[in-house]
């Protein structure tokens, strides 16, 4: 799967039947549905490139309950669904000690269909069954829940299963991908974004949603929003200044300089207009851009506290900490594993 070139948005069918798990059904559709504007309203962009056209998809239009008595009420029919770009099989609630060759005979039809037409077919958790059951997945790699390892042995064994990782994308193409668990839909949005709109919005999406390990608190997702707007000329050209000096020497002052305002005044102005104190600004754009490098890049930590104006790495390594929760070198190792496919 490659990054869509076209103006439409890519198209999401995401199956549901009476064993779907409403949970991630909803959880999928949200967040697919929802994060580039989500994004761009906290961060207070004028908009954002993702975009999502996700549809819940059944063999009937029909209204009907899921598991938990969830309700479902479809966007389509599979049959009138022709073509998607991707479609996604959630979780099924299904008993891991019986065939269940005979289900689900119209779905995956049409997901053979959605296939052979260029479309990508992925599942979550148990819905590898489901895939499995349509011979998408003979002789090719696959993943699932750990609960179903024993099955696809008894009842699959023509699949390739790699039970211990939590998302298999298979080939180059890459045009099939299996999940573990009922929780590595989180993998799957993240993997998706990634393929579509690139890393970098992927990335964005983990630390909205706090995606991942949370055990560190939140500080580490923390992404610094648009400062508020305002109508003070002269603090704004101060901001327009240090968005492209903020590594120098000082930059308060250079910025007080730049304002031509006495300091004391210059400081109570840029508190009124934005929200922060000068230095508070300036160290949060700082270490906004040292996470922007450390996601980005390999550079040594020590060359990236010079980059972003800071002479001493232990200085650079304090703040950063006491701005995110955790040191620079912990914050690559959280990010940078959502780079590179999510293949894990």
């Amino acid at each position: 799967m490659t990054a869509s070139q076209s103006k439409k948005p890519p198209v999401i069918g995401i199956v549901a039947v009476p064993e779907s798990s409403g949970a991630v059904l909803y959880g999928l559709f949200e967040v697919l549905s929802s994060f580039g504007a989500a994004w761009a309203e906290v961060m207070g962009e004028p908009q954002n490139p993702v975009e999502f056209d996700v549809r819940i998809v059944a063999p009937s239009r029909d209204p009907f309950t899921c598991v938990g008595g969830v309700p479902i009420t479809p966007h389509a029919s599979l049959d009138e669904i022709d073509y998607a770009d991707v479609v996604i099989v959630t979780d099924l609630a299904i008993n891991p000690d019986a065939s269940h060759d005979h289900k689900w005979p119209q779905v995956k039809s049409w997901l053979k269909r959605i296939y052979r037409a260029g479309g990508t077919v992925c599942s979550v958790c148990s819905g590898s069954v489901l895939l499995a059951g349509s011979g998408l997945l003979d002789d090719k790699p696959a993943t699932t829940h750990w609960a179903y390892v024993a099955h696809f042995k008894r009842f699959y064994p023509q699949v390739k299963l790699e039970a211990g990782r939590v998302l298999v994308p298979v080939d180059e193409e890459k045009r099939i991908v299996t999940c573990g668990g009922m929780a590595a839909w989180e993998d799957l949005v993240l993997y998706l974004i990634a393929s579509y709109y690139g890393e970098g919005m992927a990335v964005n999406a983990a630390k909205l949603y706090l995606f991942g390990d949370r055990s560190e608190g939140q500080l580490l997702f923390a992404a610094m929003s648009k400062p508020k707007r305002h109508e003070d000329a002269v603090i704004a050209n101060s901001q327009q200044w240090l968005a492209e000096h903020y590594d120098a020497p000082n930059p308060v002052m250079g910025m007080v300089q730049q304002s031509g305002l006495a300091e004391r005044t210059f400081k109570r102005r840029f508190k009124a207009a934005t929200g922060y104190t000068p230095i508070d600004y300036v160290q949060t754009l700082r270490v906004e851009e040292a996470k922007h490098l450390l996601e980005a890049t390999d550079a040594a930590i020590d060359l990236i506290a010079h980059q972003t104006g800071y002479e001493d790495p232990t200085s650079f390594r304090r703040l950063f900490k006491r701005l995110t929760g955790v040191t620079p070198g912990r914050y690559r190792q959280r990010f940078q594993s959502l780079r590179g496919g999510r293949s894990c």
